[in-house]
Parts: structure tokens; C-alpha cells; sequence
């Protein structure tokens, strides 16, 4: 009886058998090591569920406030570029108008020039034929800086009368052959390329 509690204390002991607590004791056994890994298991469970938590805040919808916020910043920098490109037009269009006025002023001044001397001849000769002459070229030089400034005159003499082109100052009797055209230019009118710079006043037959 004796060697049989023996060798049970024996067995118990190799077990691990704690018989104060009545279950098995794991120290020193699988059993610990078992209890380590779950407790690690656990640690890196947690720690998985607390990063999977920080990056749901990191990757959470902005509030309204926040949506607010950055199309009102998109509105005030469109207002700014589109206030800067108004500006910049105006100012491209205020140089090319007054580059386009001194351009065609450029072209007027030989005219101007041979006007001057054209009066300073006619001071000084009696030749009428001369003076004529100098007229006509002067005249002729004056049209074709029109002409290159894509400036022409509407034709209108014996034409029929078009309001388009033509201002009606008076209406006469011409006949039959005559009605309904312009028989008198009183001031000749321009184009500028296809716009009409200045309507041609006419008289037209009736």
C-alpha cells in the first residue's frame, strides 16, 4: 500500500500535478508554452485591431465643413486667374488698338508731307497743268494707303440703291432707266475689309 502512494506521488509529480490547486501545473511543461503563444496571439491581436482602427480614421469621409472649405478655396483661386486673364485681355486689346491707330497715322504722314510741298508749288508756279499733276499723285499716294490698310470706296455711281451700302439725301425724277438707281454720289462711302466704315449719301432716281 505504501509503494503504491509512492509511486502516485511519482506520477503526479512527473505530470505536474499541483495538489493543492487540484489541476496540473504548467511550468516547466508544453502546457506553458501553449499559454505564452495565446497570450502573444492576443497581444497581436490586439495591436492588428488598434492599427486597423487608426487607419479607418486616417481613411474616414471628410465632414461638410471640410468640403466647404476646399471648394470655396477652388472658387476664390478660379475668381483670382479669371480676374488676372479679364485684366491681361483689356490691356492686350488697349496696345493692339493704339498700335493699329499709330500704324495707319505712320502711313498718313508722307501723305501729309506731299500735301504740304504740293501747297508750298502752288504758292510759287502758275503752271495750272503742274500743280494738276501734283494734285493727282498726291491724291493717287493718299488711296493707296488706303488700299493697304484694306480700305476701299463703295462703288455707287449708276448703281442700284442698296440701303446696305447707301444713305438716300435726296430723290429726283431720272426716267424710267434711272429709277431705283443712284444717279449722284454727294459723299463717297468706305469699306474696311467687309464692314461698311462709312455709307456712301447719294441721290437716287425716282
Amino acid at each position: 500500500m505504501t509503494d503504491n502512494k509512492v509511486k502516485d506521488q511519482e506520477v503526479k509529480e512527473q505530470e505536474g500535478f499541483n495538489e493543492a490547486d487540484g489541476y496540473p501545473s504548467c511550468e516547466g511543461t508544453p502546457c506553458a508554452n501553449m499559454a505564452d503563444d495565446e497570450q502573444q496571439a492576443t497581444a497581436t491581436m490586439a495591436e492588428d485591431a488598434n492599427e486597423q482602427s487608426a487607419e479607418e480614421q486616417n481613411t474616414q469621409e471628410p465632414t461638410p465643413e471640410e468640403i466647404i472649405a476646399v471648394w470655396r478655396d477652388k472658387y476664390m483661386r478660379l475668381q483670382a486667374e479669371f480676374d488676372n486673364y479679364r485684366k491681361r485681355t483689356l490691356r492686350e486689346k488697349m496696345d493692339l488698338v493704339a498700335s493699329g491707330g499709330s500704324d495707319v497715322i505712320k502711313s498718313m504722314l508722307s501723305v501729309l508731307d506731299d500735301m504740304h510741298r504740293a501747297v508750298a508749288a502752288s504758292e510759287k508756279s502758275e503752271d495750272i497743268a503742274a500743280l494738276r499733276e501734283g494734285e493727282r499723285l498726291v491724291l493717287q499716294k493718299f488711296e493707296e494707303a488706303l488700299r493697304q490698310k484694306n480700305v476701299s470706296e463703295i462703288e455707287s455711281q449708276d448703281k442700284e440703291f442698296d440701303p446696305d451700302f447707301h444713305e438716300a439725301v435726296a430723290r429726283f425724277a431720272a426716267g424710267e432707266d434711272k429709277k431705283g438707281k443712284v444717279i449722284d454720289v454727294v459723299q463717297r462711302g468706305y469699306m474696311l475689309g467687309d464692314k461698311v466704315l462709312r455709307y456712301a449719301k447719294v441721290v437716287v432716281g425716282e
